[in-house]
This record gives C-alpha cells, sequence and structure tokens, in this order.
C-alpha cells in the first residue's frame, strides 16, 4: 500500500468553459448555449471547413462535433452556423480570468489554454469555490463550466475529463485514494490527459491497454524503450 501521507495534498480547481466558442457565439446572439444548435466553422463559405466549436444540443441531436466538415451539417433552419471571433473570444477568456482572481490571489491561476485553467484553492473548500465559480460564470457571462478537483494538477484535470462532464452538477473530485478505483481501469489509454494516439498504439503493442496495466507495468522497461517519457 502507498503512504499517501508522504504526498502533497492540494485543494486543485480544473476548470473547463462547456463548448467555449460556441457558447460565446450563442450568447452573443441572444441563444440559449445549452440548447441552441450552433456550429463555429473556419470559414462559412467553404463546404469543407472544419467545426472549431459545436453546442452541446448540435452533438448530441445531429452528431455534429469539434472535427466535423460543415458539408457534414444538415440543411435545418434551427442550426446557426457562424465565423470564429477570435478577438471576441480572446476577449471574454480574459475577462473569466480576472473573475478567478475574485475568489484566489494571481500567483495561484494557472492559464492551460484559452477555455481551461487551473486554480489552487489553498485551504478554502475546493467543493464551494467550483459552485460558486460556476454560478458567478452562468450569471455574469452567461455560460456554462464544468470543474474537476484533485489533490494535484493530473488529479484534477482527470476528474475533468473523465467524471465532472458527466455529473449533473458539472463537478467531481478525485483524491490519491481513488486512482485505483477510478483511473485503472481506464481503457482506451489515449482517454487519459498526457497519452495521445501514438503513444496509446505503442503501449498497445507492448501488452498494455489499461491505465492500471500501465502502472504496474515494470518501470525500468518502460524507460528502456522510451527515455525519460517512459518514466513520465
Amino acid at each position: 500500500m502507498i503512504d499517501y501521507s508522504q504526498f502533497p495534498r492540494k485543494n486543485i480547481l480544473c476548470v473547463d468553459m462547456k463548448s467555449f466558442y460556441a457558447s460565446v457565439s450563442a450568447v452573443t446572439m441572444g441563444l440559449n448555449p445549452l440548447t441552441c444548435y450552433l456550429a463555429v466553422v473556419g470559414n462559412t463559405e467553404r463546404q469543407g471547413s472544419v467545426v472549431l466549436a459545436a453546442s452541446p444540443a448540435l452533438k448530441k441531436d445531429f452528431g455534429i462535433k469539434t472535427g466535423s466538415r460543415l458539408f457534414e451539417i444538415p440543411e435545418d433552419p434551427r442550426i446557426h452556423i457562424v465565423n470564429p471571433q477570435m478577438k471576441l473570444f480572446i476577449r471574454v477568456s480574459t475577462e473569466i480570468t480576472k473573475l478567478f482572481y475574485r475568489f484566489v490571489p494571481e500567483k495561484c491561476v494557472h492559464t492551460y489554454s484559452i477555455d481551461e485553467s487551473f486554480l489552487d484553492a489553498g485551504k478554502e473548500n475546493p467543493e464551494e469555490m467550483a459552485k460558486a465559480i460556476q454560478s458567478s460564470m452562468r450569471r455574469e457571462f452567461g455560460l456554462i463550466c464544468t470543474v474537476g478537483i484533485g489533490d494535484n494538477m493530473l488529479l484534477s484535470k482527470l476528474a475533468l475529463d473523465l467524471e465532472s462532464k458527466k455529473t449533473k452538477s458539472g463537478i467531481a473530485r478525485w483524491r490519491y485514494e481513488d486512482v485505483p478505483n477510478k483511473l485503472w481501469k481506464v481503457h482506451p489509454l489515449s482517454k487519459m490527459w498526457g497519452i495521445g494516439g501514438r503513444m496509446e498504439r505503442n503501449l498497445n503493442r507492448m501488452g498494455i491497454s489499461t491505465v492500471g496495466q500501465l502502472a504496474k507495468f515494470p518501470l525500468e522497461l518502460l524507460e528502456k524503450k522510451f527515455g525519460i517519457m517512459g518514466n513520465q
């Protein structure tokens, strides 16, 4: 058994804006980002243009998602197809970061991408902070966010990607003790943050198909095969 008392145990929040580009576009058009059908594409004049973002309802009801092509979107009067407004997206993202500063000191915010950030909640109650952030986000921006909470950044990101987006509250928390039960069963390997398709194929060829099998695989063999990446 691992003695987790020797591990640094923090309260890290990973906050992700739900379908950010599509949601911001919807709000500016006076639409509900959760129920409207909206796609943001690279260029509305080109049928082969890539879908950069799709609203949750468009994903669910029409199967259109990031990476789909414009010509795949059905001709339906309910569907809104718009060009990206990068200046607007960046401005909204900046204002959201300022909102985070109301909850934690600036040094405790790490911006991971335009729609995702890590916050160190310190000794504050992380669940209550997550709920307050969600409420402020909805009230001030009309946007929805999901939150993963973990003992470190990795666990908060995994809680976000693998659980919080499926919960009614949009919040999930993972502790070190949850790793064997919640993480080891993850399959395919590329569902885990940090493992891409190429690495997944390499690991599969070594007989590793779940995170649990990877966790139990001899470290020296991983290092021999992949070098420093094997250790990481």
